[in-house]
């Protein structure tokens, strides 16, 4: 677990599945960040080319304030004739009938002829139509058949005998095509499960009217039977949009398709992606949530070591860590995983596989990672560190019991050692058990004072608990003791712009990146960068300062999946749609856990389907833009939270 503070915002902390814990305990920089701080203040909402997306805990959403009405040409004539009360009770009818296309579907009526030459009788004999005698029958005669054909298709398919039903639209159809009776007969193949022939009569009938939102929902239903999510998803999105905004089951229907598709590409990526080290700026948090220790007796530059030798590999990979480089750490893993090959390691076997399997963890090798950390309790039980690193594994892997029996393990060797209770304060904090993470993280500072992290976690853990006065105290404390410390500044910083102290939080990050370059000038940590965007945007809604900041993060730290979240955040708040799209497939690639990946998908297919809309609908890009202008500018609140992650910092909601 991280000596960064754990965040304030922490939703559903209380879940112990895999899933859930995987998106609390593991490192998930930022998509935890960002469904959390929408789950706690209700939504985000942003606007992409005139379109709202709420972005809830469960995923994202699509709404328009003002609920719309898009009428369709053949019902205006008697719209207009409709009395008040007709209109209510037709709207209502109309809400019915827009149900989740999964249910019975409703058919639909034609509108009435407006001069019938004939009107028809349901009693008398069906017309007898096929493709050869219908050439012959005038228009109007087409037209009086046709409705009585779709009626008899109404009553079969009441009756539920479907395929005469769907026979009988086929008439209607070929005396007169139709996008309701398209849409009807497609309503029967529904209920026969033919869903290659439900694609093809409502993709007829939109071919006719683009906008018929019953027939873009049946067929999306269709599409997801198919397991062709994407396409799904693209008909959900636009039946949301052409309908106002006003179905909740539609809206409901693009979260669950915007999971699908994102879990889908979600596996395939993990699959294919190459096993690699995260951003030095996480693997650097990860590695500091332990107290700086010497090495081990035998292991300092002063002994004189042979570098071909196991031992001299497990040196040169401690060596290579204290660079805190993208590079360092890439040459410690390769060090540490040549020390076990050759071996000869005599008493530093056990502190071997420690290491080995720290960097496997960070590579997310979480089976090998615990193989090597069992060898290391074994080898050499007193090593505390290992049953600690071991925990925080088995809680991201959601297995709570054995987490708590690591611990309680560690302190049979150690019952004294700080370590424990910080970490075991981190667990107590994912599962919202704050009295006993504040008991513990106290319990680490009376054992070592002079451990930054844990002072900032209890400040951390009291500002959630709502002591907003003991957690400020705690922070001044912190600075008065620490104050060449830049994480110090970087959390409180936070916890001012969490009250909107936009001037003072804006002070502390640039104190905190002045005293990072000072004191590591090849490892900066780039999170007060981040922050001070953050800020930036929301107190004065500079996107140019804000992206210039971002820009700075990731040239200091091209793989920083926080500062391309973020970046990918503020270009979407300025509609630059393409640009933020790229950058939230770009971390997709650089998530660690499939959690990670799925969260970042989602936020990228969403974007990705308003492109399609546009594109597919064109004629709905004006539309779009007027329903934009009722909203204003985009929201201001952009300020991305950690929910739960283990080696990241708060930026609280």
């Amino acid at each position: 677990m991280s000596a960064e503070a754990i965040p304030i915002s922490s939703a559903r902390t209380t879940a112990l599945d895999t899933s859930s814990l995987s998106s609390q305990s593991s490192s998930l920089p930022l998509w935890d960040r960002l469904s959390t701080w929408a789950s706690q203040n209700k939504a985000i909402v942003y606007t992409i080319a005139g379109v709202v997306i709420v972005i809830t805990g469960a995923g994202v959403v699509y709404y328009n304030s003002e609920s719309r009405t898009i009428g369709r040409e053949s019902g205006l004539d008697e719209k207009k004739r409709a009395s008040k009360k007709e209109r209510r009770k037709a709207k209502k009818e109309k809400d019915k009938e827009q149900s989740d296309p999964q249910n019975e579907p409703v058919l639909e009526q034609p509108p009435k002829p407006k001069t019938p030459t004939v009107e028809p009788d349901p009693s008398d004999g069906l017309p007898q139509v096929d493709p050869s005698t219908v050439e012959s029958l005038s228009d109007e005669v087409r037209k009086e058949y046709s409705v009585k054909l779709k009626g008899a298709g109404n009553t079969a398919y009441g009756d539920k005998s479907y395929n005469e039903a769907i026979d009988l639209y086929g008439k209607a159809i070929l005396c007169k095509p139709d996008p309701i009776f398209y849409s009807n007969r497609a309503a029967c193949y529904n209920a026969l499960g033919n869903w290659d022939k439900v694609v093809e009569d409502t993709t007829a009938a939109l071919a006719l009217d683009s906008e018929y939102v019953k027939a873009l929902n049946r067929r999306a239903n269709a599409y997801e039977h198919l397991e062709k999510f994407s396409e799904a998803l693209l008909d959900y999105t636009a039946s949301c949009i052409i309908d106002g905004f006003r179905n909740d089951q539609s809206a409901q229907s693009v979260e669950r398709l915007l999971k699908k598709v994102a879990e889908a590409k979600g596996k395939a990526i993990l699959e294919g992606k190459e096993k690699r080290l995260p951003s030095p700026t996480f693997v650097t948090n990860y590695l500091q949530s332990f107290r700086p220790r010497p090495r081990p007796e035998g292991l300092g530059e002063d002994v004189d070591l042979e570098e071909g030798t196991g031992i001299g590999h497990l040196r040169a990979g401690l060596a290579a860590m204290e660079k805190r480089t993208s590079e360092g750490y890439d040459a410690a893993s390769r060090a540490f995983d040549k020390a076990l090959e050759l071996r000869d390691l005599g008493d530093h076997e056990a502190f071997a596989y420690n290491m080995r399997g720290t960097f496997r963890y960070l590579r997310s090798e979480n089976a090998d990672a615990l193989k090597d950390l069992d060898k290391s309790v074994e080898l050499q039980p007193s090593l505390v560190q290992s049953y600690i690193k071991r925990a925080s594994m088995h809680l991201e892997l959601g297995n709570r019991d054995g987490a708590t029996q690591d611990f309680e393990k560690a302190m049979e060797q150690k019952q004294d050692d700080p370590d424990i209770y910080y970490h075991r304060a981190q667990l107590h904090f994912i599962l919202a058990e704050f009295a006993e993470a504040a008991k513990d993280y106290q319990k680490s500072i009376d054992l070592d004072k002079d451990f930054i992290f844990s002072h900032i976690q209890l400040g951390v853990t009291q500002y959630k608990m709502g002591s907003i006065a003991s957690s400020m105290a705690t922070f001044r404390r912190c600075i008065k003791n620490f104050d060449k410390t830049p994480d110090v500044y970087n959390y409180y910083g936070e916890l001012l712009l969490d009250q909107q102290k936009y001037s003072e939080a804006i002070e502390k990050f640039e104190t905190a990146i002045e005293l990072e370059k000072q004191s590591k000038p090849l490892g900066m940590n780039v999170l007060p960068l981040i922050n001070k965007a953050l800020a930036l945007f929301q107190w004065k809604q500079d996107f140019q300062e804000a992206e210039k900041l971002c820009q700075k993060a990731l040239i200091i730290d091209p793989e920083c999946d926080i500062a391309v979240a973020t970046m990918a955040q503020l270009l979407l708040q300025q509609g630059k749609v393409t640009d933020a799209l790229k950058y939230f497939e770009r971390a997709a690639e650089l998530s660690r856990t499939e959690g990670e990946i799925v969260n970042a998908l989602s936020y990228a297919e969403a974007t990705r389907t308003q492109l399609e809309v546009q594109q597919k609908y064109p004629q709905l890009a004006s539309r779009l833009q007027g329903m934009g202008g009722q909203f204003g500018a985009p929201a201001a609140e952009i300020q991305l939270v950690y929910k739960r992650t283990s080696h990241s910092p708060i930026i609280p909601a």
